[in-house]
């Protein structure tokens, strides 16, 4: 496996643990607003390769709790259960992020992953704006997660325009019944589409207002503005 980089020291990545972020090249998206676009659209080379990796890694041991592992799209890589097992032998505590298109991918690796975060971008209707016609496979993945032992949270980024009241009840069946819900803000700048740097993000009084009505769809609510 590869990578397109090592951020050696994360606070805020990992709930409550100091983690290394590795990122995974490629995704099957389109998001707009992503921030990670140049390695999610077109990864260039030097990459990190799994060996160097697992030795940077282990090296920043006394440094680091954890290690996360985002994107990109980390499950379109099939190889990556068989790397997040090999991390867990190190005794690295793992979070796995994921946009929720490959179930399968995702399944496997529950067996050695500690926490999990899946974005859920907006109602499940909007989801072809962003490249995925067929959305079956993200909701095998909320199901997977909802049904899993292994302790997740379902987040979104309040993007004007993707993320309105209209699709409040929408976003609120999709993720009833669950663990957590975190709630991002936005921030417009350096997105794939530059149109979207333009948009003004929503202010705290409105995001609260969303938060304080999707909270009847989930166990925990957390703000992240």
């Amino acid at each position: 496996m590869k990578f397109s980089g090592l951020q050696k020291i994360s606070l805020i990545d990992y709930p409550n643990k100091i983690a290394s972020v590795l990122f995974t090249p490629g995704c099957n998206m389109r998001c707009g607003f992503c921030h990670n676009w140049r390695i999610a659209t077109d990864p260039q080379p030097p990459f990190l390769q799994e060996a160097t990796a697992l030795e940077m890694l282990e090296n920043r041991k006394k440094y680091v709790d954890a290690v996360v592992i985002t994107g990109g799209e980390p499950c379109m890589h099939k190889e990556l259960p068989k790397f997040i097992k090999k991390l867990k032998e190190h005794g690295f505590s793992i979070k796995l992020d994921t946009n929720g298109c490959f179930p399968d991918v995702l399944k496997e690796c529950l067996e050695n992953v500690d926490y999990v975060a899946m974005d859920i971008k907006t109602s499940i209707d909007k989801y072809p704006q962003l490249g995925v016609d067929d959305t079956s496979n993200i909701m095998r993945s909320i199901q997977i997660l909802k049904d899993s032992q292994v302790q997740y949270e379902f987040r979104i980024t309040m993007v004007p325009e993707l993320v309105t009241i209209n699709e409040l009840d929408s976003i609120g069946e999709l993720i009833k019944g669950s663990a957590i819900f975190a709630i991002q803000q936005f921030v417009p700048t350096d997105t794939l589409d530059k149109t979207y740097q333009t948009m003004h993000p929503y202010p705290p009084e409105v995001i609260k207002e969303f938060a304080q009505k999707i909270g009847q769809y989930t166990q925990k609510v957390i703000l992240r503005i």
